[in-house]
């Protein structure tokens, strides 16, 4: 049983270490940190049972400490664009906007946007509506208040 659970700590700790290094985020690295501890606790002589408490606590502790901070180092901030100014603003609407069909245009500032409705609601040529949000390049716009 010695010799199985010093292998079984080395195994684990190479097998989270590859999964860690294979990903994008950082996934598995505090259970590394826990299999680690607890093979050094192996190492030392400690009882199996103490072993676990430390696998799972020293993973606990390291991911409660570093996830939120390693969140906010990794957080990707969203970059407004000059597409963001046209929510709220007037569009005159230069093709019929009807979802179904899947069709429609307006124009906001002298450029001609993708339209849809955003409750679904058509719109007829030369009705003013309001941009309520941008959908990659269509604009979701509302009637008029």
């Amino acid at each position: 049983m010695d010799l199985f659970m010093l292998i079984f700590w080395i195994v684990l700790l190479v097998v989270l270490i590859i999964v860690e290094a294979a990903t994008v985020q950082l996934v598995t690295i505090w259970f590394a940190i826990g299999a680690a501890a607890a093979l050094i606790a192996r190492i030392c002589g400690a009882a199996l049972w103490l072993q676990w408490v430390l696998f799972v606590v020293v993973s606990a502790v390291t991911l409660a400490a570093t996830r939120p901070l390693v969140r906010k180092i990794t957080k990707q901030k969203t970059q407004p664009t000059n597409a963001d100014r046209c929510i709220g603003e007037t569009a005159m609407v230069t093709e019929d906007i009807d979802n179904i069909a899947g069709k429609g245009r307006v124009e906001v500032n002298g450029i001609s946007w993708t339209a849809r409705s955003s409750d679904g609601a058509n719109f007829r040529k030369g009705e003013l509506v309001t941009v309520e949000r941008i959908e990659g390049v269509k604009l979701i716009v509302k009637a008029q208040n």
